[in-house]
């Protein structure tokens, strides 16, 4: 697999790699090289690099010596794990549940991506959240709409997995007037939460999300590209604008279960 490493600024580097369904469409996957102040770096999910790209990040970590985390976000984001291991042995490992019960075999921290003590641990350089009101882990291993977004305030930069996606449309169809699209992934209905409240607490959760990462300029997504500054974007209101447009499922899930 091909991949890309796209510096975002001076402390964040995002990396794009391949991710075909069913083998045939291309929605793409990614992982993001943080900085941190202390000068050491994690990785925000985990990715097979190409050569090349593994080049660029041993030149910039010290050959991997200053790699001090890599942390996994995306409880079904599994496929690059065990080669992130094997690279990067020295650095700590970081896991969601779902990570440790399927690799029960490799060296993790016993600490979970998910929980406060890890985004306490990272807290001088990193926000996290993890999505209210849905099911983090469904049952149902098709539904990969949950996962923890990571803020870098340095950078101003959000990393997020399959939660908020960003369709890059053809060039064909901007000349018509279809535009871009940012929003959360489709399978929310699904994984909302089956109880009264749910909708509320997820609506709530996104809004304090926007609010407190109103100052971010970039976002990488996973699926399927990135918004960045230097594209005069207004990335706050399309975040809103995102939250706006799921509203009505949202409503649909309330009327449900009153």
């Amino acid at each position: 697999m091909n991949t890309e490493i796209i510096e975002i600024t001076n402390n964040f580097w995002n990396i794009r790699g391949s991710f075909k369904i069913k083998g045939l469409i291309d929605i793409g996957t990614h992982a993001s090289l943080v900085k941190l102040a202390s000068g050491k770096f994690v990785f925000l999910d985990s990715l097979t690099l190409d050569n090349d790209t593994l080049e660029k990040v041993n030149r910039l970590t010290k050959d991997g010596d200053d790699l001090e985390a890599v942390i996994n976000l995306h409880p079904f984001h599994t496929v690059h794990t065990e080669w992130m291991h094997k690279t990067f042995p020295n650095a700590k490992h970081y896991g969601t549940k779902r990570h440790l019960e399927k690799f029960p075999s490799l060296n993790w921290e016993e600490v979970k991506s998910e929980d406060e003590k890890l985004h306490k641990l990272y807290s001088s350089d990193l926000e996290f959240s993890v999505p209210k009101g849905v099911d983090f882990i469904p049952e149902d291993e098709n539904l990969h709409f949950s996962s923890v977004l990571a803020y870098h305030p340095s950078s101003k930069t959000i990393h997020v997995d399959d939660t908020l996606m960003y369709i890059q449309l053809p060039a064909l169809l901007k000349f018509f007037g279809v535009s871009d699209h940012l929003g959360f992934h489709p399978t929310l209905s699904k994984v909302l939460q089956k109880r009264s409240g749910a909708a509320d607490e997820f609506n709530l959760w996104a809004k304090e999300m926007a609010a407190s990462w109103a100052g971010a300029k970039n976002l990488c997504t996973a699926h399927k590209g990135n918004i960045l500054e230097n594209e005069d974007r207004d990335l706050h209101k399309e975040i809103l604008k995102a939250i706006e447009s799921i509203q009505i499922k949202l409503n649909s899930h309330r009327n449900k279960y009153t």
